[in-house]
């Protein structure tokens, strides 16, 4: 195994990790911004107000795109797996 092969693994398995945090980590911040906004006009500081939500919104999106989320693993780990004899030079 080269260091291009591990390179060309390392990068396919951030891009992959990074595809799945997003629709999680991108609701979020959506959601917290919009409840900071309204927490800014309404003056109302409360910790369970921004937590909330935030959690509501992200147990959604994972119900939305789990099954989006499952498959891109599993194609990943399928060509991981297809590529182990070319890895290891067999």
């Amino acid at each position: 195994m080269d260091t291009n092969a591990v390179l060309d693994v390392a990068v396919q398995a951030l891009l992959v990790a990074a595809k799945l945090a997003a629709p999680v980590l991108v609701t979020a911040l959506v959601v917290g911004f919009v409840v900071s906004l309204v927490q800014s006009v309404t003056q109302i500081q409360e910790v369970t107000l921004s937590f909330v939500p935030k959690a509501i919104a992200a147990a959604i999106a994972l119900v939305v795109c789990g099954h989006w989320m499952i498959s891109v693993l599993v194609s990943f780990t399928t060509d991981l797996y297809a590529r182990i004899p070319a890895l290891v030079g067999g």
